[in-house]
């Protein structure tokens, strides 16, 4: 995965994130969407993320990838 910079990060627009609100789960690529997806999964079983902020996060990361669903 190619490696995000603060700086780059910060240029990102607000639609590139899996929470467009908090500008989490940044996904500029499809190597950041993949990932993104298995953060947001593991965050969701920790308790420390929503299934409403999981959707959201893998929907956008389908978008990205390609995928249907």
């Amino acid at each position: 995965m190619p490696r995000l910079t603060k700086a780059a990060r910060k240029k990102l627009p607000k639609t590139d994130f899996g929470l467009p609100t908090s500008r989490k789960y940044p996904m500029p690529d499809r190597a950041h969407a993949a990932n993104a997806k298995a953060r947001a999964s593991q965050m969701e079983k920790k308790g420390k993320l929503t299934p409403a902020a999981k959707k959201m996060i893998d929907a956008k990361a389908n978008r990205v990838l390609g995928k249907k669903k």
